[in-house]
């Protein structure tokens, strides 16, 4: 008699047909985005903010991953110059990836 219960039960759990569609559709529905090149001023600009970061700082900082571009704002952890990566309180980000660097002194802790 368990049995019976268990088949019986199982034919009203919802059956998804068609596996994996949803996924796709919420693929398909993101902006996907071309990665931007940086005028050579904007490089220059990005890379004296690059050197004038440390350890501690409160930065916004806007990238490109998985064909967007994400704005995130954290605290650096590290900063690999040679390996050339940023460590962020949650993130690793390539400097390639890097559009814009904003430092925060907006932020004060108490």
């Amino acid at each position: 008699m368990p049995n019976n219960r268990i088949n019986r039960a199982i034919q009203f759990q919802p059956f998804d047909v068609l596996k994996g569609f949803k996924e796709a559709l919420k693929e398909v529905e993101r902006i996907h985005e071309e990665k931007k090149t940086l005028s050579e001023d904007s490089f220059k600009e990005l890379d004296n903010t690059l050197k004038s970061l440390k350890r501690g700082d409160i930065i916004t900082i806007e990238y490109y991953y998985d064909l967007t571009y994400l704005e995130l704002t954290g605290t650096i952890r590290k900063i690999d110059s040679l390996n050339r990566k940023l460590y962020l309180s949650q993130s690793i980000i390539s400097f390639d990836d890097i559009v814009t660097i904003k430092k925060d002194s907006d932020f004060h802790f108490i």
